[in-house]
């Protein structure tokens, strides 16, 4: 409503949650009308000044194809190798199962427009990691490594920790409101009118205007049905050519009309890289980076070292796992999200989660004995808020400031629409006291304003059974997975 009244996108966050690579590899893929995966072109690269243009002039033609993908290889795996060059040694684990290991320092990240080409990406390596080298209807030896690394990345990208590949308009959504649809946000040029609208006008004029095909080409993968019917005579030309000059010189026209039908996604695309940049990153945002560094060293080690292509399809206790997975990425992302940013925090204060008050009181040195005399530092709070939100006596609950530090509500006094007075018992966080006075800090003073919230800021992944236990129900004990030639024959036949 606030985008509304004012014409323009309004932040939903005061940090950006997202890495940003510095030198980021761009994908804008265009598909065939009415093929589920048939790259007709795409725009890629990570140079901003000079991106190149891929065309299959005949996408319903396999050779084509092929060689559109190969291409794609050859400009994509460079510049993932490119960053398996530098490595760096780092330790994991604690006192006797320390251990050293190697991972790279940097890693690649892909960016594409939307969710729709990401998706063309995935089905893209689905259809391209299982092509033979060898033999009959032999394909470049890129093509099946392109498989595998896109395959890869489609997996990565559904961990909300991960920024190893973006969509775009996913990315912008999570940082900023517009005052359109969830719907129309997925129109990159649409809601970049919102967050950036050219000079002298207003975000839904200029939305509008981004929205008409013959202003704005789509940012694909699907193209505009009216701009398809153009390129009809293009591939009877390319088709019908007499001869190779005939042939190139159609092509060229190809070329001609899918240039500047890819080139203003791609502008777009490096000014909304742009905006991003200018957000102060979150706290977590690096560390969720070393750990997309560190498996992207994984699977680079896999793959020199002769890994096989992804399954067709999961096994049981491997989906299992992954869907635990992706259940504790969620949950911490969204927790550490809160913990970064106090914006995200005020949305659990709206639904009763989280609570922001003054400390008005307390004992900062109490101490309390257990059965066997044994004494033990358990500050006390007061800290009067404004509403209770869905707190209750007895519940247990943690301030983003001291996230180590557990707090219990012992009594809550107030009626009415507030103020209400919380007393906390305080224990942990406080270093190795006992005694007090604890450590400065640790407790908060008088006067501090504090945020508690009943979120968890910790997750632990559910427990389970290892694959050779896998019972009969479920499959039983996975087979090791080996490539077939229904798998060769899977896609594009």
């Amino acid at each position: 409503m606030q985008a509304v009244e004012v014409g323009r996108a309004v932040r939903i966050t005061s940090l950006r949650h997202t890495h940003i690579a510095d030198r980021p590899f761009i994908v804008i893929p265009l598909g065939l009308a009415g093929e589920a995966c048939a790259p007709l072109a795409a725009l890629v690269g990570s140079d901003r000044d000079a991106p190149e243009l891929l065309v299959a002039p005949q996408p319903k033609n396999r050779t084509d194809r092929f060689q559109l993908t190969a291409r794609f290889a050859g400009l994509l795996l460079p510049y993932l190798e490119s960053f398996t060059e530098a490595t760096e040694i780092h330790e994991v684990g604690r006192g006797a199962k320390k251990e050293q290991r190697v991972r790279c320092v940097d890693a690649p990240q892909l960016i594409v427009p939307s969710p729709g080409a990401a998706s063309f990406l995935r089905l893209l390596g689905r259809s391209t990691r299982f092509r033979r080298t060898e033999g009959t209807f032999a394909v470049d030896p890129g093509v099946p490594r392109l498989g595998q690394w896109l395959t890869w990345f489609a997996d990565q990208s559904e961990f909300t920790t991960s920024s190893l590949e973006l969509a775009l308009t996913r990315v912008l959504s999570a940082h900023w409101a517009t005052g359109q649809s969830s719907v129309e946000d997925a129109h990159l040029h649409a809601l970049m009118a919102w967050i950036d609208p050219p000079p002298g006008s207003d975000g839904p004029t200029a939305a509008r205007w981004a929205e008409d095909p013959g202003n704005v080409p789509p940012a694909g993968p699907a193209t505009d049905p009216v701009f398809d019917h153009t390129l009809v005579e293009l591939y009877r030309a390319v088709d019908t050519a007499p001869d190779g000059r005939h042939r190139a010189a159609a092509i060229r026209q190809l070329e001609a009309q899918l240039l500047p039908q890819l080139r203003p996604t791609w502008e777009v695309m490096w000014r909304a890289i742009d905006l991003l940049r200018d957000l102060p990153p979150g706290g977590k945002v690096a560390p969720r980076w070393q750990g997309d560094r560190d498996r992207f060293t994984g699977f680079a080690d896999y793959l020199v070292s002769g890994g096989l292509p992804q399954a067709r399809r999961e096994h049981a206790s491997g989906a299992a796992r992954r869907l635990a997975r992706l259940e504790d990425a969620a949950a911490r992302y969204e927790a550490e999200r809160a913990l970064d940013d106090p914006l995200v925090m005020a949305e659990y204060e709206l639904t009763g989660e989280a609570v922001v008050g003054t400390v008005t009181g307390g004992e900062p040195d109490r101490i309390v004995r257990s059965a066997a005399n044994r004494a033990s530092l358990r500050p006390v709070i007061t800290l009067t808020v404004p509403g209770l939100g869905r707190f209750r006596v007895g519940d247990e609950i943690r301030s983003p400031a001291r996230p180590t530090q557990e707090a219990r509500i012992m009594a809550v006094r107030g009626a009415g629409n507030g103020p209400y007075e919380i007393d906390l018992e305080l224990s942990r966080g406080m270093g190795r006291s006992q005694l007090p006075p604890a450590p400065p800090g640790t407790v908060p003073v008088l006067g501090e304003e504090v945020c508690y919230t009943s979120m968890s800021f910790f997750s632990m992944p559910a427990a389970l059974p290892d694959d050779e236990d896998t019972p009969w129900t479920h499959g039983g004990p996975p087979p090791q997975h080996q490539p077939t030639d229904d798998d060769a024959n899977e896609a594009w036949e």
